[in-house]
């Protein structure tokens, strides 16, 4: 774990803030690398992926402030201010709520410019998985997004400073930033091999929300969440995050099986 970089005066150079940074910088430019194969605008492409990361971050804010909201009672506006507490960055984000505002934002976009809806979806789902990749090694470093305890030999202990070290000082819990980091990675080159088999617009993209709530749904089953973030389904408990991976599978397959039909 290594939260600050550097520092340059009152500025502190975050590695969460720079990996998320380079997460958004690889995905675009691998994207923007590949729009002419899929016969998309490049300045397009460019304002698309723009609208995407804003809204993005912001989805993710607001999903994280929406269960966390003891957290901004009397300083509201720090749910879209970047500067909290006299320091520049954005903590608390949650994947989901990123990925919906997102896609959301993502489509309404390429409807008002007429551009190919599912085409120019199936073109950046890649990148989201290039995204998450390095994106997960910086919730790594700063200690957030943490696992429970284990005695597996990965396990890792995180300084008493750091998010996972307050709850679980001392002792050894899952790496989950890693894990999850690891399954970008191979959503990214799982989607890259089965554009081969790609049949219609949409697959791609589609196929992206399953492999990643299949992946979300598993990972939680070890990962550290506080009550808000839990839900009480008999006996069973879930996260609030497995209960979307649920949905977000069965919507990606049901649209899979419509968009295969409708071709």
């Amino acid at each position: 774990m290594h939260p600050v970089l550097l520092h340059l005066g009152p500025l502190e150079i975050r590695s969460y803030g720079v990996m998320l940074a380079a997460a958004f910088a690889s995905a675009a430019y691998f994207a923007m690398w590949r729009a002419e194969k899929f016969g998309v605008p490049k300045e397009a492409l460019g304002n698309l992926l723009t609208w995407v990361v804003v809204s993005g971050v912001l989805g993710a804010r607001f999903f994280y402030a929406a269960f966390h909201w003891d957290e901004f009672r009397g300083h509201a506006w720090d749910v879209v201010n970047p500067f909290q507490g006299g320091r520049i960055g954005i903590a608390g984000l949650t994947w989901y709520g990123g990925l919906i505002l997102a896609t959301g934002a993502g489509i309404l976009y390429l409807r008002a410019r007429k551009l190919p809806l599912w085409r120019t979806m199936d073109l950046i789902a890649p990148s989201v998985g290039l995204g998450i990749f390095l994106g997960r090694i910086g919730c790594f470093l700063n200690g957030c997004c943490f696992g429970r305890p284990s005695e597996l030999p990965w396990a890792v202990v995180f300084p008493p400073e750091s998010p996972a070290g307050s709850v679980f000082p001392g002792v050894s819990i899952h790496p989950t930033q890693l894990y999850m980091s690891l399954y970008g990675l191979i959503i990214f080159g799982t989607l890259l091999w089965a554009e081969r088999f790609r049949r219609w617009d949409g697959f791609t993209f589609w196929l992206l929300v399953m492999l990643y709530a299949s992946a979300r749904f598993l990972v939680d089953f070890v990962r550290y969440y506080e009550e808000s973030m839990q839900v009480h389904l008999g006996g069973t408990v879930l996260s609030v995050n497995q209960v979307l991976s649920i949905g977000l599978f069965l919507v990606g397959l049901g649209m899979q099986v419509y968009l295969g039909r409708r071709r």
